[in-house]
């Protein structure tokens, strides 16, 4: 028998400690289901998405051999995520392989892509090529490596494209590096180049495809988070804090502090170009137009003061705007 005075601390009121802690299990649960639903609608957001680029560039078609290059990052690993599902109920019929060049890095963990990988029955190659002593050895010490480094994996890649017969090359680039891209040609290359969607290979024999055109960089570290992807973090180029997409990449997530939708602007401008309002002698000829008489709708309006000083206002393209729409 439990002698209540030897233990004065002891809380014996069984049923107020359950109506106690009645609330918290409640509160609990209803984060759980927020949560959920919350993921839920990422995935949608996500899959759609990617959907959606693929068809407005008709990326992948029936009987495509769709080679993804597999680096151990999140955006990787959250391209052959979702391609993996989309492929099981694509109305064509495609293969995926998996590739990953292992370029030598020192404390590179070899195990665990093709541990990963095999534990989803996913069919891959890993492409052992020591890049890292090339790039170590001619690039000097301080100076960045990302220009030789990218030119190395990718003729090792097309190589390896070729021999496994792929069709497609599909790359994890998503819409934050499309921009990043655009505005580092235009502060440093002095051209209005960006990252396309899609592309043949300066060589002509290879279609590379970016499925995550359309994807914000936020969205891909949540999924990550939560599919708990085994992210290998790149110490050959990762590491170097000075490196001008850095600083880009900085810049431009800072702008979207202060003006939420300025990068979806940006990117939509990309798919709105009006080659009479530019200075591309090639795309405009403006050196023969002469004035006709007949209205233009493009014009002038470019100098009007209601569109030129007025505050940016959000846009979309109308893919991105009927992906907006559907997840309403």
């Amino acid at each position: 028998m439990l002698n209540t005075q030897d233990a004065p601390s002891l809380n014996l009121d069984l049923p107020s400690q359950l109506e106690a802690a009645a609330p918290a299990s409640d509160e609990s649960a209803a984060q759980d289901k927020k949560v959920s639903r919350e993921i839920n609608k990422l995935s949608k957001r996500l899959h759609r998405q990617v959907g959606q680029a693929i068809v407005d560039y008709n990326m992948i078609e029936n009987g495509d051999k769709v080679m993804v290059c597999l680096s151990g990052g999140k955006d990787s690993y959250s391209l052959l995520d979702i391609l993996l599902n989309m492929q099981k109920r694509a109305p064509i019929q495609f293969d995926i392989v998996a590739v990953n060049l292992d370029q030598k890095q020192p404390g590179f963990p070899e195990h665990v892509l093709p541990e990963y990988l095999k534990s989803r029955g996913i069919p891959f190659h890993i492409e052992e090529q020591d890049t890292y002593s090339i790039v170590k050895r001619l690039v000097p010490e301080g100076k960045t490596t990302c220009s030789l480094c990218s030119r190395l994996r990718r003729g090792n890649l097309y190589r390896v494209a070729s021999e496994l017969g792929a069709t497609k090359i599909a790359l994890g680039h998503h819409r934050d590096d499309i921009i990043v891209t655009l505005l580092l040609n235009m502060f440093f290359g002095a051209r209005m180049k960006g990252m396309p969607p899609k592309l043949v290979s300066d060589s002509g024999e290879h279609v590379v495809i970016r499925p995550l055109a359309y994807v914000a960089e936020p969205d891909l570290v949540r999924w990550a988070a939560h599919r708990e992807f085994p992210i290998i973090p790149c110490n050959l180029c990762g590491s170097q804090e000075n490196l001008q997409r850095v600083q880009v990449k900085a810049m431009i997530n800072e702008w979207e502090k202060k003006y939420p939708g300025r990068i979806e602007n940006m990117f939509t401008a990309m798919g709105n170009i009006v080659p009479s309002h530019m200075m591309d002698r090639d795309l405009f000829p403006f050196q023969t137009i002469k004035a006709d008489g007949k209205p233009d709708a493009n014009g002038d309006i470019a100098f009007d003061e209601d569109e030129a000083c007025s505050t940016p206002q959000a846009s979309a393209s109308p893919s991105v705007i009927s992906i907006h729409r559907q997840e309403t």
